[in-house]
């Protein structure tokens, strides 16, 4: 499972700077054994894993469910190793918040440092953005992105070694305030040969969407196509288009009472009948003068792929959305509206629920995590106590 999305309850507060220093300290050996053990590719490829990633942070520190496992996880991991990123030849940019943002400056920076060429940089940068486009616009879940964080190794011509090809992944996490859950997506560069077309190989989540607008899907291709065949065309048209969805927004004044969902309006009728409004009248198009303004643009670049779109400066969640809702209305080609979300645990369920529990892959985890601590220069006693949380 080398791409996934976990779903978990909201964390507040903050982590105590002793509980950080030792998830630090643990963390770096753990590092360490890990790719002495491995090497650096197959640590990164473990990072990506959401199975592995949970079951490390759980070791470190943190309960199985916990939002801020994958924050602090990922900030000590980074801290763990600040200096001694050539060695082990892992790198990680990016974190939480304000400092996702400065993911592609960090990579330069990197590239930089290490002589690389513009061309490899310019390519790390890029499935960094992607990345988080994707994740963002083509799955709309109802969770915010809010952390992003970029692992790489490198060739090890490039660090005048060799054992390495150099592969990335990603960690994200994005939350969602109405029912106070995040949702965490791993990406890793093996598996993702086509960033817009079933980037999620391994998914977990508690929550589940009813309607999720799915645009990675297989069953999305046709969207996809027809999205791009659109902007290829004339941008008059696809105005005119525009304004024919703009005839099916129904103003939210004219209903008495309602829930938002994601992608869905429920409507309490008098006599306790819900009805499901379609994701096209909750859009109030007449408003965007910013959406005209992006599709004038791609109708004038004319991408001739969808990730080459997806991947245009502006294009972001509305203008996705509104494509994909003038291909299903107006031409019929519906996306896929399903959760990309497939069970609910790592390793199974104790009531087999939704599946029963997988006890190779439980035991395998927890057998590496078991070798990997017993191998760290840690003292006996605290060896015992990382040791004991394992124990089964």
């Amino acid at each position: 499972m080398y791409r996934g999305v976990a779903t978990f309850t909201l964390d507040t507060g903050r982590c105590p700077p002793w509980l950080f220093e030792r998830m630090v300290k643990l963390g770096r050996e753990m590092t360490r054994v890990l790719v002495e053990e491995y090497g650096s590719d197959e640590y990164i490829k473990r990072i990506a894993d959401p199975v592995w990633f949970q079951s490390l942070g759980t070791v470190l520190a943190f309960d199985w469910n916990a939002s801020g496992l994958t924050t602090i996880l990922t900030a000590a991991l980074k801290e763990s190793i600040r200096g001694q990123e050539r060695e082990l030849g892992v790198f990680i940019a990016g974190g939480k918040g304000k400092t996702s943002r400065k993911t592609p400056n960090q990579i330069h920076d990197w590239g930089v440092r290490l002589s690389l060429t513009p061309e490899y940089v310019g390519n790390l940068e890029y499935n960094s953005r992607m990345a988080a486009k994707v994740d963002s616009s083509l799955v709309q879940d109802g969770y915010q992105l809010y952390h992003h964080s970029f692992f790489f190794s490198l060739p090890r011509r490039s660090l005048g070694g060799g054992g390495s090809n150099g592969v990335w992944a990603v960690v994200q996490q994005g939350m969602n305030q109405n029912n106070q859950t995040a949702r965490r997506y791993h990406w890793f560069s093996e598996s993702a040969k086509d960033l817009v077309y079933e980037p999620h190989s391994g998914i977990s989540s508690q929550v589940f969407g009813k309607r999720v607008m799915n645009l990675v899907s297989k069953d999305s291709a046709k969207t996809r196509a027809l999205s791009t065949e659109m902007v290829q065309g004339s941008y008059d048209i696809l105005l005119k288009d525009i304004q024919l969805l703009r005839k099916h927004y129904t103003p939210v004044s004219r209903v008495a009472s309602f829930k938002k969902g994601a992608d869905t309006l429920t409507l309490a009728a008098l006599d306790g009948v819900e009805f499901k409004h379609h994701s096209v009248e909750l859009e109030d198009f007449s408003k965007s003068k910013y959406l005209e303004k992006i599709l004038a643009k791609v109708s004038y670049e004319q991408p001739d792929t969808y990730e080459k779109l997806v991947a245009t400066e502006g294009v972001g969640p509305k203008t996705i959305r509104a494509l994909s809702l003038v291909a299903e209305i107006i031409y019929g080609a519906s996306p896929s509206y399903e959760d990309p979300a497939r069970y609910s645990f790592a390793h199974g369920g104790k009531d087999q629920t939704p599946f029963p529990i997988d006890r190779d892959t439980y035991d395998q985890t927890i057998s590496m995590l078991q070798n990997a601590v017993r191998r760290t220069r840690l003292a006996p006693p605290e060896k015992d106590k990382i040791l004991r949380r394992l124990h089964v």
